[in-house]
């Protein structure tokens, strides 16, 4: 029995130290990033949600200069939303595959909201990790309180809404965006 013991607290104090240490997101990134460049997580355009979802567009998100916008004023539009938070690993190894998508992409008619779950005094920290990895795509807070839709069981989370205001796809789990096929269908989906 002490021989099981010794390893079960030997595993748990290596835990423990990488996390008072900050190091277990960087243990997980770069698994996670690992992962991710072997091609087995693309995202698989076609596995939409069956039946369509509609959206509620009835909240208000904030952007990291704190102007509160209603949600309202994306319906009609088609909207990548991610969400996602600095201090999750899985979150930070997929935000440079949606940034390459969102550069190859026309914001007229893909909308992005990149949403951060991150604590309202965490704008600083959001803007430094933006900058520092040269993140051009639009981050947002909560301003009061998420749809149901968003109580997701972990992030980093993606929903894609149409332009009929339906989810069409969710996808919970570090993914990687940018692939030809899912830029098509994203394209494709606001021409509909």
């Amino acid at each position: 029995m002490i021989s099981f013991i010794k390893p079960f607290f030997a595993a748990i104090a290596i835990i423990m130290f990488l996390k008072v240490t900050g190091t277990l997101i960087s243990v997980s990134e770069f698994a996670n990033t690992a992962v991710l460049k072997s091609g087995i997580i693309n995202a698989t355009p076609g596995k939409e949600s069956d039946p369509r979802e509609p959206f509620d567009y009835n909240f208000n998100i904030k952007t990291l200069t704190g102007d509160v916008i209603d949600f309202n004023q994306y319906k009609g539009k088609v909207l990548f939303i991610n969400l996602w938070a600095t201090w999750c690993g899985p979150c930070r190894v997929e935000m440079p595959s949606i940034q390459k998508l969102y550069d190859g992409l026309d914001h007229d008619k893909i909308q992005f909201i990149m949403l951060s779950l991150d604590r309202d005094d965490a704008v600083n920290k959001i803007n430094m990790y933006a900058a520092k990895n040269n993140f051009t795509f639009p981050i947002y807070t909560s301003s009061g309180s998420l749809p149901t839709q968003f109580q997701v069981p972990s992030i980093p989370t993606t929903f894609i809404i149409d332009l009929s205001g339906n989810i069409v796809s969710k996808k919970v789990g570090t993914t990687n965006f940018n692939t030809n096929k899912f830029k098509k269908y994203l394209e494709d989906l606001a021409v509909q």
